[in-house]
């Protein structure tokens, strides 16, 4: 992911927030790198900050293109068009907390679908959704545990899973992810649960030693022919791009009732 600068940033802006040209100021104010083409704004949501009197955050993602490298991202930047600022970054005093790692849209009711269930009831009356990596140590640390409590209390939750693996960090996820994908795909979401219990090496790239290892380790047999196919593919951008619709830029990110969860443990108080 390309690194934008968070500092402060004066910028001459019209004095209405009603008016503010989201595009322009992407183009021509935040986005200064010359390699780098914007070539699409989308935007999310608006959210005023509640106490911090004409402050606004909003949310978006920008596809952008670096030569033949193109990627879709989340960014946030916080307006005060009564002060003429603008700001990637607002540091609470009190709390020491960056109010963007808190802000997130609320989820549509579309994420709640069939091919995403990997546990519970889908007419469970409270609803999970996660967005995570294989290989990412947290999420090993969180998803093998959260599964074990739906899955004890199916009727009371149930948990949506998306894509999102951390290539730059872990690029072995790259295939382990497409693995997973084509075994949802095949009705298979317990199997591909068993994924974070795979030992591997996370900067691994062969494909052919990857999947050796999920035979070896797991039992689970499966072709590059089959995690390769265009569907399968498109099935993992379609999660990712998910992901930065909901402002999504680490894992495990979790919502619960179509709010973002940052404790991602609400679920728990609704298992009782």
């Amino acid at each position: 992911m390309w690194k934008l600068s968070t500092s402060l940033i004066a910028a001459t802006l019209i004095a209405q927030a009603a008016e503010f040209d989201l595009e322009k100021f992407v183009k021509h104010t935040l986005v200064q790198n010359p390699r780098i083409k914007v070539e699409k704004v989308t935007p999310i949501a608006e959210e005023n900050l509640s106490g911090r009197s004409g402050w606004k955050a909003y949310m978006f993602t920008m596809d952008l293109a670096i030569g033949k490298k193109k990627q879709q991202i989340p960014e946030m930047v916080f307006i005060n068009s009564k002060e003429n600022l603008a700001a990637l970054s607002l540091i609470d005093m009190k709390t020491g907390r960056d109010l963007r790692e808190d802000i997130k849209p609320s989820m549509p009711e579309s994420f709640y679908d069939k091919k995403h269930l990997v546990a519970g009831n889908p007419e469970a009356p409270n609803k999970i959704v996660v967005f995570s990596d294989p290989q990412c140590p947290f999420c090993i640390g969180y998803v093998p545990g959260l599964l074990k409590d739906v899955r004890a209390h199916p009727d009371k939750v149930a948990l949506y899973y998306y894509h999102m693996p951390l290539l730059r960090l872990h690029p072995v996820s790259d295939t382990l992810t497409k693995v997973m994908e084509h075994l949802q795909s095949q009705g298979k979401a317990d199997e591909a649960m068993k994924l974070y219990k795979l030992k591997i090496d996370p900067r691994l790239k062969d494909e052919k030693k990857i999947l050796t290892e999920v035979q070896k380790q797991l039992g689970i047999t499966v072709t590059p022919e089959e995690i390769n196919k265009p569907e399968i593919k498109a099935a993992v951008k379609a999660d990712m791009d998910k992901a930065a619709s909901m402002m999504v830029r680490g894992t495990p990110t979790v919502y619960y009732n179509g709010k973002y969860d940052p404790s991602r443990s609400a679920y728990k108080k609704d298992l009782k």
